[in-house]
């Protein structure tokens, strides 16, 4: 049976006229169209209908009177307490015994309570020497602002900085509170950035320190030599070997790696590692030579 009143709560949630919540309530003359549910205080029991009937009128009421699609003047103020009406009915509430109980709505209290959106992780891929440096980033991102009327949206871009810090470690977050799609029932999404580091050409990173991989043939590795590493700050380091190296031998440069986020003026260390490389082939001459330095 249709609402005497015409109040949306019948008309979304399938109330008969003795559970209507605006019956007997006089509407004023002033304004036309059904009575607020947010003015009033109400009690509203749900079990005469499903929630599959709840959401199907919900949303062929929010389409009919949509303001973008409906010529009515009122059509604005009526998709506002339709919008409201589902927001604030469609909580339900269970006693101590998982009985369902009704709700009083009055005046704003009524509103339920909204939930923010899963927050919204991307990765932020970095160079060691953007993390070695400090840098700034600024990213677009592409999201829904309210209009407004405060229920419809349009999508806009907008720019987010990342001041990156020396010596941020990968894994590190960024955290952008509430710049995520908005709405008229929900909070935004927090918009959260993880470092990444980039692949290095020269270096790999192990928490604050740098490991070298330097190629060296094995008349070297047995002789000494001196290695030459440049660095992410485009400085030339001669580092003198005076051992003999061997597969597990490496070589630690205290203060060459990278900033300490705690404390950008100290660094971490440089390990220089070392791919020796044994000839493909010797001459008669050279083995004879090689027995008589290594095995005499």
């Amino acid at each position: 049976m249709d609402c005497p009143a015409g109040c949306l709560a019948c008309i979304i949630y399938l109330l008969t006229p003795a559970q209507c919540p605006a019956l007997g309530l006089e509407l004023d003359a002033a304004t036309p169209g059904p009575p607020s549910l947010l003015d009033r205080g109400v009690n509203i029991h749900l079990e005469h209908s499903t929630a599959e009937d709840k959401d199907q009128r919900y949303r062929r009421l929010a389409l009919k009177h949509h303001p973008l699609k409906s010529n009515e003047p009122s059509s604005a103020e009526i998709f506002r307490q339709i919008a409201e009406a589902y927001d604030v009915l469609s909580d339900q509430f269970f006693d101590a015994e998982g009985s369902e109980v009704d709700l009083n709505f009055g005046g704003l209290q009524g509103r339920g309570v909204k939930k923010q959106d899963p927050q919204v992780e991307r990765d932020l891929y970095l160079s060691l020497e953007d993390l070695f440096f400090g840098c700034t980033k600024k990213i677009k991102i592409s999201r829904r602002v309210l209009n407004e009327d405060g229920y419809s949206s349009t999508i806009k871009d907008k720019i987010l900085t990342i001041d990156v810090k020396p010596g941020w470690r990968q894994g590190t977050r960024i955290t952008f509170e509430k710049e995520g799609d908005q709405g008229p029932n929900i909070i935004p999404a927090d918009i959260i950035f993880i470092v990444k580091e980039k692949l290095h050409p020269r270096f790999r990173r192990e928490n604050d320190n740098l490991f070298f991989v330097n190629p060296i043939p094995l008349g070297k590795a047995l002789t000494c030599c001196t290695v030459e590493v440049r660095t992410l700050d485009d400085r030339l380091l001669n580092i003198p070997i005076n051992d003999i190296i061997h597969p597990k031998y490496f070589k630690k440069v205290p203060g060459e790696g990278m900033p300490l986020p705690e404390d950008p003026t100290k660094k971490g260390d440089l390990f220089i590692f070392f791919d020796i490389q044994f000839p493909t082939r010797l001459t008669p001459q050279k083995k004879q030579m090689l027995r008589q330095a290594l095995l005499t």
